[in-house]
């Protein structure tokens, strides 16, 4: 992952990490979320939304206090810098008619199927200044609708290709 200076990161990378995924029991995916992670802490930069829609889920599905996993650490990091713009660059994004739809979002029938909990994080993506990359792990809507996705310049990143098939 080394190069990428930004990153847009699905909640299951932090899951996948923290080795809480019950679907999840494949050594190297843990291993590839942890080090993804441990990226971002050695100077990747998080873009998140200025709506805290992304901080919010990330919030239901880890511990803000850090622990006990690092996806926890992820989510506290992230949290206590999120007005640092070293560290996180926040973005604003449009709701369309749906609580989880976005104007930032392609308007493409090719995507009418994709999950509307994740469009956030096209959304956020594409509205970003930093072309960053979205991080997954183990949601395989992202395979799924990757190309029409990268048609968009949506760059994708799958740490657990093994998991797509």
């Amino acid at each position: 992952m080394t190069g990428m200076s930004a990153v847009v990161v699905d909640t299951n990378v932090a899951v996948v990490a923290n080795g809480n995924a019950e679907h999840i029991n494949d050594e190297a995916c843990i291993d590839a979320c942890i080090e993804a992670l441990a990226e971002i802490f050695d100077g990747t930069r998080v873009v998140i939304d200025n709506g805290y829609r992304i901080i919010s889920e990330y919030i239901r599905n880890l511990h803000l206090s850090g622990q006990p996993g690092i996806g926890d650490k992820f989510l506290q990091w992230v949290h206590e810098r999120q007005a640092c713009t070293e560290y996180v660059e926040r973005v604003h994004i449009t709701r369309r008619n749906r609580e989880d739809d976005f104007e930032e979002f392609p308007d493409d029938s090719d995507l009418q199927g994709f999950d509307y909990n994740d469009r956030k994080f096209v959304a956020v993506a594409l509205a970003s200044q930093s072309n960053p990359t979205i991080l997954n792990a183990s949601d395989t809507d992202w395979n799924d609708y990757c190309e029409e996705l990268r048609r968009y310049g949506c760059k994708i990143r799958f740490l657990c290709p093994q998991l797509m098939r």
